[in-house]
């Protein structure tokens, strides 16, 4: 009985009518919420089952870093594994389709798909609705696979403002616009992305956000509008479009390229709901929006919104940046996190936490750093946050959301004091064994015990990278998917 009655608490976090999320991991942090609760039980990290490349011309900086953010691996129902897959030293990308149990190639389609400007690499990021695969294009396009667990499924290509207005002005469009998110679906298989607009197209396109129907039918906002500001110029970089458990709402992030708003749009029309300007809530500056952060919205069980962001002024907070927090109609600001630097927070119902004993149904998992070279300490932690209890922040002064339980990394960091970071964009909540999956720099994907508070597991999977972001997946029959150096490794029993 216990464990029924927990797998139907993990039912009701779900949007209502997400039968195919339940049996699988369709995008960014699992579902169109981002709350990364896993589909099952997550398998002990005994060994490597398989690996395999996710960028073909991984590009290392001087000091030996990957500065990018690799796009999330997807699970199908029918267990198999979407990849994206950088094949070039700029750019170029694929999708790969591999088999659950081996790794083994079932198909590969590539994109014509043009990176924005950029300084850290952007996500690539593609996924997975009722029977298709969905994943970006050149000239703002989105290509798509039919039954993704067959070797052989039909495939084409849809555009927001009409295939035949681009394939009309192809080059143009290729120059001229470009896909700067993930692309969310929800559970009826419409679509949602930011897009940029570079210079003059025939359809007269602004940079704003883009919605295609399960039929097919584009429609789209620009930021000016859905912000009812001018100075606008796009969808935050790599920021996720996230939607209401209900599905009525899309929140997403809007910049002039260094501050913005959250945004809320009907998710059916594009019509603006409601606006919120980020602030920096010690100094009441506007907060920094970077296109170098992956954070995306997180849709809690009660509507609350979750969205982080930078400090302003730099290193007012040591480079941790804010865990923004507001109501469903982004109305009233909430209790903040002490640290929202380019993460997207993942959802812990709270029986996970067995000695939890405040009001909140639900927690908040995040990653945690405390940077060394900022000012830091270089505890570098992950934790679990009580999103409506408020505790002082040692760094500044402010109050912040409650710390339930942190646990540090453990691998030294020299010449830094402290230890490696966790360079995570999400990390996957796994509610079956009370634990999180997560990926460090040290090289390891690591099991955090909630019971005992012990990173319980651990697998190397290689030396080590620093900066590469990255999520971790879990499948329908409980592998692990965690990146790191360039390479997904698949992990189980």
């Amino acid at each position: 009985m216990p464990r029924i009655r927990r797998w139907l608490v993990v039912v009701c976090l779900c949007p209502a009518g997400a039968a195919v999320a339940q049996e699988s991991w369709p995008g960014f942090a699992r579902n169109a919420q981002h709350s990364s609760l896993t589909p099952a039980s997550a398998q002990n990290l005994n060994r490597i089952r398989w690996q395999t490349p996710v960028d073909l011309a991984p590009q290392y900086s001087s000091s030996g870093e990957l500065l990018i953010h690799y796009g999330s691996p997807l699970v199908t129902a029918g267990n198999t594994v979407i990849v994206p897959v950088k094949t070039g030293a700029a750019g170029g990308f694929r999708v790969d389709a591999r088999r659950a149990a081996d790794g083994v190639l079932k198909w590969s389609q590539t994109t014509d798909y043009i990176l924005p400007a950029h300084q850290w690499t952007p996500i690539f990021g593609p996924t997975i609705a009722p029977f298709r695969v969905y994943f970006p294009g050149a000239g703002g396009t989105v290509y798509y696979q039919d039954d993704p667990d067959l070797d052989n499924g039909d495939h084409g290509q849809i555009a927001f403002y009409g295939l035949a207005n681009y394939q009309a002005n192809a080059p143009l469009y290729n120059a001229n616009v470009l896909i700067d998110t993930p692309i969310t679906a929800d559970s009826e298989g419409n679509l949602y992305f930011g897009f940029l607009v570079l210079g003059p197209t025939p359809a007269a396109l602004a940079s704003g956000i883009a919605r295609i129907s399960a039929s097919g039918a584009g429609s789209w906002a620009p930021v000016t509008g859905v912000s009812g500001d001018p100075t606008m110029l796009q969808v935050a970089g790599n920021c996720a479009p996230a939607l209401s458990v209900d599905g009525s709402t899309l929140y997403f992030a809007v910049s002039n390229g260094s501050s913005g708003y959250l945004v809320a749009v009907d998710s059916k029309t594009l019509a603006p709901v409601a606006r919120v300007a980020l602030k920096d809530p010690k100094s009441g500056n506007p907060a920094l929006i970077t296109n170098n952060s992956s954070a995306s919205p997180t849709v809690g069980p009660d509507g609350d919104v979750y969205y982080g962001v930078l400090e302003n002024p730099s290193l007012e907070n040591i480079d941790r940046g804010w865990l923004l927090h507001f109501d469903g109609k982004l109305s009233q600001s909430k209790t903040t996190g002490a640290f929202g630097w380019d993460d997207t927070p993942s959802v812990v119902p709270a029986g996970m936490v067995a000695a939890y004993r405040g009001k909140s149904s639900y927690l908040l998992m995040t990653k945690y750093n405390n940077y060394a070279d900022t000012g830091g300490t270089g505890a570098n932690k992950i934790a679990i946050l009580d999103p409506n209890a408020t505790e002082t922040d040692p760094v500044t002064g402010m109050p912040v959301m409650q710390e339930v339980l942190t646990v540090e990394g453990v691998t030294p960091n020299p010449p830094l004091t402290g230890v490696k970071e966790w360079c995570i964009d999400s990390a996957a909540v796994d509610y079956a064994t009370d634990s999180v999956l997560a990926g460090s720099e040290d090289g390891k994907l690591y099991r955090w015990n909630l019971a005992t508070n012990t990173l319980s597991q651990s697998i190397v999977l290689t030396p080590g990278i620093g900066e590469a972001y990255t999520p971790t997946v879990v499948g329908p029959d409980g592998t692990v998917y965690a990146i790191n150096d360039a390479t997904l490794f698949a992990v189980g029993q």
